[in-house]
């Protein structure tokens, strides 16, 4: 062999080194999750429902619209034995009628609820809930159970039950709640001690990482997580998540005045969605105040008419709009049960009017915001809590 030659050879061994081998040239790109179909056509909208029996047939057609669906808990459990059953039967159906619609699996990271099937495998796990000094495991509401996410075995439990349902193909991902309640310090501080709390604080975020290795790369995590109480408005927690669910956003929870806490909520929905996240906007009517007493879950008014949600609609679409980037979608809404009757299937014109890709970023001046779309202006002051949308 020539001089030449080696040293062709010696400079081929020298890469195929460097790179770690030649496998690692022909590996394989990892997987991708696939986001919801997004448009600018018309206001991109969110769904947030469950029903305790099976929808029917119009409600069905009704939910297909929706390009991001999230299944409540106590979804088709009195119908069907189960959540778990229920959701995948409502989710089924779904698909069938538009396969593009993405659906998120509800759980609840913190609180136990009843009527899971996976419930019944807690009853042989010791410490599966937190206690007080009296041995009382109903702590949220003096109603619920919370789980004691300082507890592996509990952890790896709650993980193995949503790998098992985002295995079936009709689940896209999962949608994650009680978030708030996990991080905040001074929830249940005083019924289970500050030290057990910080414990159940860093189990959640042990258990963020271990649901992502449970459902793989694939499959969607949405969270209950941006939240304007927050220092950084719940942006220093979305790193585990493809997105975030918003709700409880015009109550201002401490000495934060109105409109400052929600200028921070607009400020916070813009930043994740310049990161590329996905944004479900959900605002229950914008007059009804908070009534829990930790400021964390959010209470639903009752609109008389439709003519009065009418009116309701202007101020939390323009606040939407305001902030919406690509992938985020709206709802507003007085509830999330579909048991009672049909005002959860209003419809209104705005949905489909022409919007059209925004033609830049919102203008603010105070509290003031003006953003233009390419068939519609937005005008917003949340100090006056009034809106305007002009539809060309």
């Amino acid at each position: 062999m020539n001089i030449l030659n080696t040293a062709r050879l010696l400079l081929w061994l020298l890469l195929v080194y460097s790179t770690g081998g030649l496998c690692a040239q022909e590996s394989e790109p990892k997987p991708q999750r696939k986001y919801p179909v997004f448009s600018w056509d018309r206001v991109p909208l969110y769904m947030h429902i469950r029903k305790e029996k099976s929808f029917n047939e119009e409600e069905l057609d009704f939910l297909a619209k929706f390009p991001l669906i999230t299944f409540e808990k106590a979804n088709g459990h009195v119908e069907h034995g189960s959540i778990e059953r229920g959701t995948l039967i409502s989710a089924r159906a779904v698909k069938r009628l538009n396969p593009e619609t993405t659906i998120l699996y509800y759980r609840n990271v913190i609180v136990h609820y009843n009527g899971y099937r996976a419930n019944t495998a807690l009853e042989a796990l010791p410490n599966a809930f937190l206690q007080d000094s009296e041995g009382e495991t109903r702590l949220v509401r003096s109603h619920q159970p919370a789980y004691d996410l300082s507890n592996p075995q509990l952890r790896r439990w709650w993980t193995r039950t949503c790998k098992r349902m985002t295995s079936d193909p009709a689940i896209d991902g999962v949608f994650l709640d009680g978030n708030i309640k996990a991080l905040e310090p001074a929830y249940l501080s005083r019924e289970v001690g500050k030290k057990k709390k910080m414990e159940v604080l860093a189990g959640y975020h042990q258990l963020m990482k271990e649901t992502r290795e449970a459902i793989g790369p694939e499959k969607l995590m949405l969270a209950n997580i941006l939240r304007a109480r927050f220092d950084d408005a719940g942006m220093e927690y979305l790193d585990y998540f493809d997105g975030s669910y918003l709700e409880g956003f015009h109550h201002n929870v401490g000495r934060v005045s109105y409109e400052d806490y929600v200028a921070k909520g607009i400020y916070a929905m813009q930043r994740a969605s310049q990161e590329g996240k996905i944004v479900a906007y959900t605002s229950s009517l914008a007059r009804e105040e908070n009534q829990s007493k930790m400021g964390i879950d959010e209470a639903h008014g009752l609109a008389k008419s439709d003519a009065e949600m009418q009116a309701e609609l202007t101020y939390t679409l323009a606040i939407f709009l305001t902030a919406a980037g690509e992938h985020s979608y709206f709802r507003v809404h007085e509830g999330y049960s579909a048991n009672e009757n049909q005002r959860w299937m209003r419809w209104f014109a705005e949905y489909d009017k022409p919007l059209g890709p925004p033609l830049g970023a919102a203008e603010k001046k105070g509290y003031q915001y003006w953003r233009k779309f390419e068939h519609a202006e937005v005008f917003l002051d949340v100090k006056e809590r009034t809106a305007t949308i002009q539809w060309k």
